[in-house]
Protein backbone atom coordinates (compact mmCIF):
# COMPACT_ATOMS: atom_id res chain seq x y z
CA UNK A 1 0.00 0.00 0.00
CA UNK A 2 2.70 2.71 0.84
CA UNK A 3 3.86 2.30 -2.50
CA UNK A 4 0.84 3.52 -4.29
CA UNK A 5 1.54 7.38 -3.96
CA UNK A 6 5.09 6.90 -5.87
CA UNK A 7 3.59 4.33 -8.37
CA UNK A 8 1.15 7.05 -9.13
CA UNK A 9 3.45 10.18 -9.22
CA UNK A 10 5.80 8.11 -11.40
CA UNK A 11 2.63 7.35 -13.94
CA UNK A 12 2.07 11.05 -13.26
CA UNK A 13 5.42 12.48 -14.21
CA UNK A 14 5.39 10.37 -17.26
CA UNK A 15 2.24 11.03 -18.39
CA UNK A 16 3.62 14.94 -18.05
CA UNK A 17 6.79 13.59 -19.89
CA UNK A 18 5.23 12.64 -22.85
CA UNK A 19 2.16 15.65 -22.94
CA UNK A 20 2.70 18.28 -25.88
CA UNK A 21 4.21 21.19 -24.14
CA UNK A 22 1.83 24.45 -25.22
CA UNK A 23 3.95 26.82 -27.47
CA UNK A 24 3.50 29.98 -26.82
CA UNK A 25 2.97 33.17 -28.93
CA UNK A 26 4.64 36.16 -27.64
CA UNK A 27 2.67 39.98 -28.62
CA UNK A 28 4.14 42.88 -28.20
CA UNK A 29 2.34 46.03 -26.74
CA UNK A 30 3.30 49.39 -27.32
CA UNK A 31 1.67 52.29 -25.74
CA UNK A 32 1.92 55.78 -24.89
CA UNK A 33 1.33 55.59 -21.35
CA UNK A 34 3.45 58.82 -20.53
CA UNK A 35 4.46 62.14 -22.43
CA UNK A 36 2.21 64.66 -24.36
CA UNK A 37 -0.35 61.16 -25.66
CA UNK A 38 -0.84 59.86 -22.94
CA UNK A 39 -4.32 60.79 -22.57
CA UNK A 40 -4.97 58.56 -25.58
CA UNK A 41 -1.86 55.59 -24.25
CA UNK A 42 -3.47 55.00 -20.49
CA UNK A 43 -6.65 52.81 -21.64
CA UNK A 44 -4.55 51.34 -23.96
CA UNK A 45 -1.91 50.10 -21.81
CA UNK A 46 -4.79 49.13 -18.77
CA UNK A 47 -6.74 47.17 -21.66
CA UNK A 48 -3.61 45.00 -22.11
CA UNK A 49 -4.68 42.96 -18.98
CA UNK A 50 -8.12 42.55 -20.51
CA UNK A 51 -6.47 40.34 -23.35
CA UNK A 52 -6.87 36.92 -23.80
CA UNK A 53 -3.86 34.88 -22.59
CA UNK A 54 -4.69 31.59 -24.43
CA UNK A 55 -5.83 30.98 -27.87
CA UNK A 56 -7.14 27.74 -28.49
CA UNK A 57 -3.85 25.40 -27.54
CA UNK A 58 -1.66 28.40 -27.27
CA UNK A 59 -0.66 30.36 -24.05
CA UNK A 60 -0.20 34.17 -25.31
CA UNK A 61 2.63 36.05 -23.31
CA UNK A 62 2.19 40.35 -24.16
CA UNK A 63 5.17 42.33 -23.20
CA UNK A 64 3.48 45.67 -22.96
CA UNK A 65 6.06 48.60 -23.33
CA UNK A 66 5.83 52.37 -23.10
CA UNK A 67 7.23 54.59 -25.92
CA UNK A 68 6.91 57.59 -23.60
CA UNK A 69 5.06 59.37 -27.24
CA UNK A 70 8.12 59.55 -28.51
CA UNK A 71 8.40 58.51 -32.18
CA UNK A 72 12.40 57.59 -31.56
CA UNK A 73 11.84 55.77 -28.73
CA UNK A 74 9.03 53.87 -30.57
CA UNK A 75 11.33 52.72 -33.07
CA UNK A 76 14.12 51.68 -30.62
CA UNK A 77 11.05 49.19 -28.91
CA UNK A 78 9.95 48.26 -31.50
CA UNK A 79 13.53 46.93 -33.01
CA UNK A 80 14.01 45.16 -29.82
CA UNK A 81 11.05 43.29 -29.96
CA UNK A 82 11.40 42.16 -33.48
CA UNK A 83 14.76 41.39 -32.91
CA UNK A 84 15.45 39.92 -29.32
CA UNK A 85 11.95 39.04 -28.41
CA UNK A 86 10.92 37.73 -31.45
CA UNK A 87 7.43 38.40 -30.95
CA UNK A 88 4.77 37.18 -33.03
CA UNK A 89 2.48 40.41 -33.95
CA UNK A 90 2.39 43.75 -32.61
CA UNK A 91 -0.41 45.98 -31.20
CA UNK A 92 0.73 49.30 -31.15
CA UNK A 93 1.79 52.31 -31.16
CA UNK A 94 -0.78 54.84 -29.68
CA UNK A 95 0.40 58.01 -31.68
CA UNK A 96 -0.49 58.20 -35.89
CA UNK A 97 3.90 59.81 -36.03
CA UNK A 98 4.79 57.16 -33.94
CA UNK A 99 3.07 54.58 -36.40
CA UNK A 100 4.18 55.50 -39.72
CA UNK A 101 7.65 55.79 -38.21
CA UNK A 102 7.91 51.91 -37.64
CA UNK A 103 6.15 50.66 -40.81
CA UNK A 104 9.87 50.13 -42.92
CA UNK A 105 10.81 47.90 -39.69
CA UNK A 106 7.63 45.83 -39.38
CA UNK A 107 7.51 45.00 -43.17
CA UNK A 108 11.19 44.06 -43.06
CA UNK A 109 10.64 41.81 -40.35
CA UNK A 110 7.88 40.40 -41.46
CA UNK A 111 5.56 40.72 -38.30
CA UNK A 112 2.33 42.18 -38.18
CA UNK A 113 0.90 45.54 -36.82
CA UNK A 114 -2.41 45.61 -35.06
CA UNK A 115 -2.69 49.82 -35.22
CA UNK A 116 -4.65 51.69 -32.97
CA UNK A 117 -3.90 55.25 -34.31
CA UNK A 118 -6.64 57.19 -36.35
CA UNK A 119 -4.83 58.42 -39.36
CA UNK A 120 -5.26 55.91 -42.78
CA UNK A 121 -1.92 56.91 -43.54
CA UNK A 122 -0.83 54.02 -42.10
CA UNK A 123 -2.68 51.48 -44.52
CA UNK A 124 -3.35 53.89 -47.45
CA UNK A 125 -2.19 54.15 -50.03
CA UNK A 126 -1.64 50.50 -49.54
CA UNK A 127 1.95 49.83 -50.40
CA UNK A 128 4.05 46.41 -50.11
CA UNK A 129 4.89 47.53 -46.85
CA UNK A 130 1.64 48.34 -45.21
CA UNK A 131 0.37 45.32 -45.83
CA UNK A 132 2.03 44.13 -42.79
CA UNK A 133 -0.28 46.80 -40.98
CA UNK A 134 -3.74 46.16 -40.21
CA UNK A 135 -5.64 49.04 -38.45
CA UNK A 136 -7.99 48.39 -35.21
CA UNK A 137 -9.98 51.79 -35.88
CA UNK A 138 -12.03 53.11 -38.41
CA UNK A 139 -10.45 55.30 -41.25
CA UNK A 140 -11.01 58.75 -41.57
CA UNK A 141 -13.09 59.10 -44.50
CA UNK A 142 -15.70 56.92 -42.60
CA UNK A 143 -15.77 59.36 -40.08
CA UNK A 144 -15.39 61.98 -42.17
CA UNK A 145 -18.31 61.30 -44.81
CA UNK A 146 -20.51 61.25 -41.14
CA UNK A 147 -19.20 64.80 -40.55
CA UNK A 148 -19.90 65.96 -44.05
CA UNK A 149 -23.06 64.66 -44.81
CA UNK A 150 -24.31 66.41 -41.01
CA UNK A 151 -22.81 69.95 -42.64
CA UNK A 152 -24.46 69.74 -45.58
CA UNK A 153 -27.93 68.79 -43.87
CA UNK A 154 -27.04 71.46 -41.83
CA UNK A 155 -26.33 74.08 -44.36
CA UNK A 156 -22.98 74.49 -43.85
CA UNK A 157 -21.17 76.82 -47.10
CA UNK A 158 -17.91 77.57 -45.50
CA UNK A 159 -15.50 75.91 -43.11
CA UNK A 160 -12.30 76.26 -41.39
CA UNK A 161 -9.55 73.50 -40.26
CA UNK A 162 -7.50 73.42 -37.51
CA UNK A 163 -5.15 69.92 -37.00
CA UNK A 164 -2.04 68.59 -35.99
CA UNK A 165 0.85 68.91 -37.85
CA UNK A 166 1.82 65.43 -38.37
CA UNK A 167 -0.06 62.55 -39.94
CA UNK A 168 -2.74 62.45 -38.55
CA UNK A 169 -4.21 66.11 -39.32
CA UNK A 170 -2.54 65.76 -43.18
CA UNK A 171 -4.49 63.01 -43.56
CA UNK A 172 -7.48 64.46 -41.97
CA UNK A 173 -7.13 67.48 -44.41
CA UNK A 174 -6.81 65.88 -47.29
CA UNK A 175 -10.28 63.81 -47.01
CA UNK A 176 -12.00 66.57 -45.66
CA UNK A 177 -10.89 68.85 -48.75
CA UNK A 178 -11.60 66.11 -51.33
CA UNK A 179 -15.35 65.51 -49.62
CA UNK A 180 -15.91 69.31 -49.17
CA UNK A 181 -14.76 70.13 -52.78
CA UNK A 182 -17.65 67.28 -53.69
CA UNK A 183 -20.34 68.91 -51.36
CA UNK A 184 -19.55 72.69 -52.61
CA UNK A 185 -18.52 73.13 -49.01
CA UNK A 186 -15.66 76.25 -48.86
CA UNK A 187 -12.64 75.71 -46.86
CA UNK A 188 -12.12 79.24 -45.72
CA UNK A 189 -9.34 78.62 -43.08
CA UNK A 190 -6.51 75.85 -42.87
CA UNK A 191 -3.97 76.27 -39.58
CA UNK A 192 -1.80 73.47 -37.93
CA UNK A 193 -0.60 73.30 -34.41
CA UNK A 194 2.08 70.71 -32.40
CA UNK A 195 0.54 68.01 -30.16
CA UNK A 196 2.46 69.66 -27.55
CA UNK A 197 1.45 73.36 -28.04
CA UNK A 198 -0.01 75.40 -25.10
CA UNK A 199 -1.55 78.65 -27.09
CA UNK A 200 -3.01 78.39 -30.50
CA UNK A 201 -4.40 81.71 -30.29
CA UNK A 202 -2.65 83.15 -33.71
CA UNK A 203 -3.57 80.37 -35.62
CA UNK A 204 -7.70 80.46 -33.85
CA UNK A 205 -7.49 84.49 -34.49
CA UNK A 206 -7.07 83.66 -38.33
CA UNK A 207 -9.89 81.37 -38.45
CA UNK A 208 -12.26 83.95 -36.68
CA UNK A 209 -11.21 86.25 -39.23
CA UNK A 210 -12.30 83.80 -42.37
CA UNK A 211 -15.48 83.34 -40.64
CA UNK A 212 -16.65 79.97 -41.21
CA UNK A 213 -19.87 78.77 -41.03
CA UNK A 214 -18.58 75.77 -39.14
CA UNK A 215 -14.89 74.44 -37.86
CA UNK A 216 -13.58 70.80 -37.94
CA UNK A 217 -10.67 70.33 -35.60
CA UNK A 218 -8.49 67.39 -36.21
CA UNK A 219 -6.53 66.44 -32.52
CA UNK A 220 -6.90 63.89 -30.39
CA UNK A 221 -7.08 63.59 -26.44
CA UNK A 222 -7.49 66.58 -24.49
CA UNK A 223 -5.06 68.45 -27.11
CA UNK A 224 -8.33 68.41 -29.40
CA UNK A 225 -9.98 70.55 -26.95
CA UNK A 226 -7.78 73.53 -27.32
CA UNK A 227 -8.40 75.11 -30.77
CA UNK A 228 -11.64 74.85 -29.75
CA UNK A 229 -12.04 76.46 -26.32
CA UNK A 230 -9.51 78.98 -27.60
CA UNK A 231 -12.13 80.00 -30.48
CA UNK A 232 -15.17 80.07 -28.45
CA UNK A 233 -13.39 82.26 -25.83
CA UNK A 234 -12.73 84.46 -28.89
CA UNK A 235 -16.42 84.48 -29.54
CA UNK A 236 -16.84 82.20 -32.37
CA UNK A 237 -20.56 80.90 -32.78
CA UNK A 238 -20.47 78.59 -35.59
CA UNK A 239 -20.77 74.70 -35.25
CA UNK A 240 -17.69 72.92 -34.31
CA UNK A 241 -16.59 69.35 -35.13
CA UNK A 242 -14.52 66.69 -33.68
CA UNK A 243 -12.83 63.53 -35.34
CA UNK A 244 -13.21 59.99 -33.71
CA UNK A 245 -9.55 61.49 -31.79
CA UNK A 246 -11.44 63.17 -29.47
CA UNK A 247 -14.06 60.51 -27.86
CA UNK A 248 -12.58 60.49 -24.78
CA UNK A 249 -14.17 61.60 -21.04
CA UNK A 250 -10.65 63.79 -20.62
CA UNK A 251 -12.47 65.95 -23.33
CA UNK A 252 -15.67 66.79 -21.57
CA UNK A 253 -14.02 67.57 -18.19
CA UNK A 254 -11.15 69.87 -19.44
CA UNK A 255 -13.65 71.54 -22.54
CA UNK A 256 -16.06 72.07 -19.97
CA UNK A 257 -18.83 74.45 -21.84
CA UNK A 258 -16.67 75.17 -24.85
CA UNK A 259 -17.35 71.57 -26.16
CA UNK A 260 -20.67 72.08 -25.59
CA UNK A 261 -22.88 71.08 -28.66
CA UNK A 262 -19.71 69.68 -30.46
CA UNK A 263 -20.30 66.88 -32.73
CA UNK A 264 -18.71 64.18 -33.95
CA UNK A 265 -18.67 60.86 -34.98
CA UNK A 266 -16.95 57.90 -33.39
CA UNK A 267 -17.62 54.37 -32.31
CA UNK A 268 -20.89 53.47 -30.73
CA UNK A 269 -19.33 52.83 -27.16
CA UNK A 270 -19.74 56.52 -26.48
CA UNK A 271 -23.13 56.50 -26.03
CA UNK A 272 -23.30 52.44 -25.36
CA UNK A 273 -26.75 53.10 -23.22
CA UNK A 274 -28.55 54.68 -26.08
CA UNK A 275 -27.33 51.95 -28.67
CA UNK A 276 -30.19 49.39 -29.89
CA UNK A 277 -29.93 46.06 -28.48
CA UNK A 278 -29.84 44.33 -31.98
CA UNK A 279 -27.06 46.24 -32.60
CA UNK A 280 -24.35 43.45 -32.75
CA UNK A 281 -21.32 45.46 -30.87
CA UNK A 282 -23.13 46.31 -28.12
CA UNK A 283 -22.70 42.88 -26.37
CA UNK A 284 -19.20 42.76 -26.57
CA UNK A 285 -18.84 46.46 -26.27
CA UNK A 286 -20.73 46.32 -22.67
CA UNK A 287 -18.65 43.38 -21.75
CA UNK A 288 -15.49 45.37 -21.97
CA UNK A 289 -16.38 48.40 -20.51
CA UNK A 290 -17.63 46.17 -17.17
CA UNK A 291 -14.81 44.31 -17.28
CA UNK A 292 -12.41 47.17 -17.23
CA UNK A 293 -14.25 49.62 -14.67
CA UNK A 294 -14.25 46.57 -12.46
CA UNK A 295 -10.38 46.22 -12.51
CA UNK A 296 -9.44 49.92 -12.60
CA UNK A 297 -12.12 51.67 -11.12
CA UNK A 298 -12.82 53.79 -13.94
CA UNK A 299 -14.74 53.72 -17.29
CA UNK A 300 -12.68 53.76 -20.64
CA UNK A 301 -12.07 55.82 -23.11
CA UNK A 302 -12.93 54.35 -26.66
CA UNK A 303 -8.90 54.07 -27.67
CA UNK A 304 -8.74 51.01 -25.29
CA UNK A 305 -11.67 49.44 -27.24
CA UNK A 306 -9.55 49.22 -29.98
CA UNK A 307 -6.53 47.33 -28.57
CA UNK A 308 -9.16 45.17 -27.12
CA UNK A 309 -10.77 44.87 -30.42
CA UNK A 310 -6.63 44.02 -31.81
CA UNK A 311 -6.72 40.88 -29.15
CA UNK A 312 -10.18 39.91 -30.71
CA UNK A 313 -8.40 39.65 -34.35
CA UNK A 314 -5.66 38.05 -32.80
CA UNK A 315 -7.92 35.38 -30.61
CA UNK A 316 -9.65 34.69 -34.25
CA UNK A 317 -6.44 34.74 -36.36
CA UNK A 318 -4.31 32.80 -34.20
CA UNK A 319 -5.54 29.52 -34.43
CA UNK A 320 -5.87 29.55 -38.61
CA UNK A 321 -1.86 30.50 -38.24
CA UNK A 322 -0.87 27.75 -36.17
CA UNK A 323 -1.90 25.50 -38.63
CA UNK A 324 0.84 27.04 -40.70
CA UNK A 325 3.87 27.28 -38.54
CA UNK A 326 5.02 27.37 -35.01
CA UNK A 327 4.84 30.93 -33.74
CA UNK A 328 8.43 31.97 -33.73
CA UNK A 329 8.74 31.15 -37.35
CA UNK A 330 7.93 33.15 -40.12
CA UNK A 331 5.78 30.80 -41.46
CA UNK A 332 3.38 31.44 -38.76
CA UNK A 333 3.83 35.69 -38.95
CA UNK A 334 3.13 34.98 -42.86
CA UNK A 335 -0.07 33.32 -42.32
CA UNK A 336 -1.20 35.48 -39.33
CA UNK A 337 -0.88 38.46 -41.50
CA UNK A 338 -2.85 36.42 -44.49
CA UNK A 339 -5.56 35.33 -41.78
CA UNK A 340 -6.00 39.22 -40.80
CA UNK A 341 -6.51 40.02 -44.37
CA UNK A 342 -9.34 37.26 -44.65
CA UNK A 343 -10.86 38.56 -41.81
CA UNK A 344 -14.49 38.43 -42.83
CA UNK A 345 -17.63 39.88 -40.23
CA UNK A 346 -16.15 39.73 -37.12
CA UNK A 347 -18.01 41.96 -34.34
CA UNK A 348 -16.43 43.82 -31.96
CA UNK A 349 -16.56 47.05 -29.80
CA UNK A 350 -16.48 49.03 -32.37
CA UNK A 351 -18.00 48.04 -35.13
CA UNK A 352 -17.66 44.90 -37.70
CA UNK A 353 -14.72 43.82 -39.36
CA UNK A 354 -14.53 42.43 -43.25
CA UNK A 355 -10.53 43.05 -43.76
CA UNK A 356 -9.32 42.28 -47.73
CA UNK A 357 -6.13 42.77 -49.68
CA UNK A 358 -7.05 46.70 -50.80
CA UNK A 359 -8.70 47.83 -47.06
CA UNK A 360 -6.57 46.31 -43.70
CA UNK A 361 -9.03 48.77 -41.46
CA UNK A 362 -12.56 46.55 -42.30
CA UNK A 363 -15.10 48.90 -41.01
CA UNK A 364 -18.28 50.16 -42.43
CA UNK A 365 -20.98 52.48 -41.51
CA UNK A 366 -21.82 49.88 -38.40
CA UNK A 367 -18.22 51.39 -37.17
CA UNK A 368 -19.80 54.80 -36.74
CA UNK A 369 -22.37 57.00 -35.06
CA UNK A 370 -22.89 60.94 -35.09
CA UNK A 371 -22.93 62.21 -31.48
CA UNK A 372 -23.02 65.42 -29.70
CA UNK A 373 -21.84 67.24 -26.51
CA UNK A 374 -25.24 67.81 -24.38
CA UNK A 375 -24.99 69.20 -21.08
CA UNK A 376 -21.36 68.01 -20.25
CA UNK A 377 -22.34 64.40 -21.87
CA UNK A 378 -22.25 62.13 -24.79
CA UNK A 379 -25.60 62.20 -26.57
CA UNK A 380 -26.60 59.99 -29.47
CA UNK A 381 -26.75 62.55 -32.31
CA UNK A 382 -31.04 61.99 -33.65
Amino acid sequence: MSFKPLAYVATLLAALATAPVLAQVKIGVVTSATGPTAMVGIPQKNTVALLPTKIGDLMVEYISLDDTSDPTQTVTIFKKLITEQKVDAIIGPTGSPNAMAVIQFIAESGTPMLSPVGTASVILPMTPEKKWVFKATQNDDLIAKALVAHMVGAGVKSAGFIGFNDAYGENWLKVFGDLAKENNIRIVAVERYQRSDNSVTGQALKVLSAKPDAVLIAGTGTAAVLPQATLAKQGYKGQFYQTHGAALPAFLKLGGKEVEGTILAAGLMLVLPEIDDSNPSKKIAQDYVTRYTELHGSKPATFGANVFDAGLLLEHTIPEAAKAGKPGTPEFRNALRDALENTRELVATQGVYNMSPQDHSGFDERGRVLITVKDGQWTLLK
